[in-house]
C-alpha cells in the first residue's frame, strides 16, 4: 500500500502521464471524499487528518504567494516596456480599462437584480435577522443607513500610489500599488537611451524567465496543494453548513454562472467576433480549475498566461499587459459577490434600501473591487468597507464567513475567466488573429 502512495505521489510530481487540470480534477474529487470521510476529527497515528489538510494546503499557497510580487512586476514591466510608442500603449491601456470597467459593473447589475427579485434575506415574508442570528438594533441600523456617502473608499486611490514600493511589495495586499509602480516603470524604462533601457529590459525579462521556471517547480505540486485545500473546507464546513444561508448561496451562484456563461461569452460574440464564444471556456479549463482550487486569481495567473497565449493565441504583448493587470484590477465574480452581500444583510435586518442607497452599493462594490487583491477571501475586506459606508454593522460579516470559502473559489473562477475574455477581446480590437480564427473562431 505504502508503495502504490509513494508512486502517486511520483506520478503527481512528475506530471508526465496525465494533464495538469485532469490531475487537479482528480484531487479535487478525492478531496471531496477524504474530507467527508474523515472530518475534522479524524486521526492517524495520533495526527488529525485535519491537521495534514492545513498544513499542506498552506505550504502550496505559501509557495504560490511567493511568486506573486516578482512574477507580477516583472510581466507587467517586460510587457508595458514592449509595447512600443506611447500611442500604442494608451490605445492598449484604455481598450483593457474600458473592458474592466464595463464587465465588473455588468456583474455587479447582475447580482443586484437577482438580490432584488429572490430576496434571500427574507425568509417566510420575514427578515431573517432573529433566524440568523443578527443582535444589533433595526432602529440603530436604519439611521446609520441614510445619508452614508463614498468617504470611505478614497483609501483605495491613495493606496495606489504607495509611499514605499518596497513595503508595499511585501504586503499582498497591497498589490495594487506594485501594479501602479510596475506600469510607471517599464512605460518610462522603454523611453531611456541605450544603454540603459537594453540593460534593464534584459534583467526584468532574465527575472521574468526565472520566476516562469519557478513557477513551473510549484505546479508540479499543485494536485497535492488543491487535494489539501479542497478537503479542508470539505471537512469543516460540508454541505449541510449551507442550509441557514442556501438562499444566498444560490443567488450569488446564479449570478456568477450568468455572467460566466452569458454576459461575458456574448461580449466575445458581439465585441471581439468570435464566432464561436463557448470554447473560450474548454480553452482555458486548467486555469479555471486552479483558479476554484486556489481561490487566488493571482496564484492563478502562470497557468491563465500559458493558456490564453497558447490555447488561445493572444501574443506575448497582449498577454503579458491585460492578465497581470487583470489578476489585482478586474474582479467581476468579486464584485457580484461584494453587492449582494451588502443587500443581503440590508433584507435581513428589514431596512429597505431606496435607489440612492442601492446606487451607492453598485458604485461602491466596483471601487473596492479594483482595490481587492487576488488572494483568497480578501473580498471580506471589501464587504467592511461597503457595510461601513452605507451604515450597516460589521458584525454581519459572519454570517456569510460560513460559505465564503466555496463562493470564493466559485467567483474566483469567474475573474480568471472574465480576464480571459478580456485577453481575446483586446487582442482582436488589436487586430490579432492567430490560433483565435481555428481553435475559438
Amino acid at each position: 500500500m505504502r508503495g502504490k502512495a509513494g508512486a502517486g505521489i511520483l506520478w503527481f510530481v512528475k506530471g508526465k502521464k496525465l494533464a495538469l487540470h485532469w490531475q487537479i480534477l482528480i484531487a479535487l474529487g478525492l478531496a471531496v471524499i477524504a474530507g467527508r470521510l474523515t472530518g475534522t476529527e479524524g486521526t492517524a497515528l495520533g495526527v488529525r487528518w485535519f491537521a495534514v489538510y492545513g498544513f499542506v494546503g498552506t505550504l502550496f499557497l505559501n509557495a504560490l504567494k511567493m511568486l506573486i510580487v516578482p512574477l507580477i512586476a516583472s510581466s507587467i514591466i517586460v510587457g508595458v516596456s514592449g509595447i512600443g510608442g506611447e500611442e500604442s500603449l494608451g490605445r492598449l491601456g484604455l481598450r483593457t480599462l474600458a473592458y474592466y470597467i464595463v464587465t465588473s459593473l455588468l456583474a455587479i447589475l447582475t447580482g443586484l437584480a437577482l438580490v432584488n427579485l429572490v430576496r434571500p434575506g427574507i425568509i417566510h415574508g420575514q427578515p431573517a435577522r432573529t433566524v440568523i442570528g443578527l443582535t444589533g438594533s433595526v432602529q440603530e441600523v436604519a439611521a446609520h443607513v441614510h445619508g452614508r456617502g463614498m468617504a470611505d473608499v478614497v483609501g483605495i486611490f491613495l493606496r495606489m500610489v504607495p509611499t514605499n514600493v518596497v513595503q508595499a511589495a511585501s504586503d499582498n495586499r497591497a498589490m495594487l500599488a506594485v501594479i501602479f509602480f510596475s506600469l510607471l516603470f517599464g512605460f518610462y524604462m522603454a523611453r531611456i537611451p541605450e544603454p540603459g533601457r537594453g540593460v534593464l529590459h534584459g534583467f526584468w525579462q532574465g527575472v521574468l524567465d526565472v520566476m516562469m521556471r519557478i513557477t513551473d517547480l510549484v505546479m508540479r505540486f499543485a494536485p497535492i496543494g488543491v487535494f489539501g485545500l479542497v478537503a479542508k473546507v470539505m471537512a469543516s464546513t460540508g454541505f449541510a453548513a449551507f442550509i441557514p444561508l442556501a438562499s444566498f448561496f444560490a443567488v450569488v451562484l446564479a449570478g456568477l454562472t450568468i455572467h460566466m456563461f452569458v454576459t461575458l461569452p456574448l461580449i466575445l460574440r458581439l465585441v471581439a467576433g468570435v464566432k464561436r464564444p463557448w470554447r473560450q471556456h474548454r480553452a482555458m479549463g486548467p486555469a479555471l480549475l486552479m483558479a476554484f482550487s486556489t481561490s487566488s486569481s493571482a496564484a492563478t495567473l502562470p497557468v491563465t498566461l500559458e493558456c490564453v497565449q497558447k490555447r488561445a493565441g493572444v501574443s506575448e504583448r497582449v498577454a503579458s499587459f491585460v492578465l497581470p493587470l487583470g489578476a489585482t484590477v478586474n474582479m467581476d465574480g468579486t464584485a457580484l459577490y461584494e453587492c449582494v452581500a451588502a443587500m443581503f444583510i440590508a433584507q435581513a435586518y428589514g431596512l429597505h434600501m431606496s435607489f440612492g442607497t442601492q446606487f451607492n452599493v453598485v458604485l461602491m462594490a466596483l471601487l473596492t473591487s479594483i482595490g481587492v487583491a487576488g488572494v483568497p477571501s480578501a473580498s471580506l475586506v471589501a464587504i467592511a468597507i461597503i457595510l461601513s459606508a452605507v451604515g450597516l454593522p460589521l458584525e454581519a460579516i459572519g454570517l456569510i464567513l460560513v460559505v465564503d470559502r466555496l463562493l470564493d473559489m466559485a467567483r474566483t473562477a469567474v475573474n480568471v475567466f472574465s480576464d480571459t475574455c478580456g485577453a481575446v477581446t483586446v487582442a482582436r480590437l488589436e487586430g490579432e488573429r492567430g490560433i483565435l480564427e481555428g481553435e475559438l473562431g
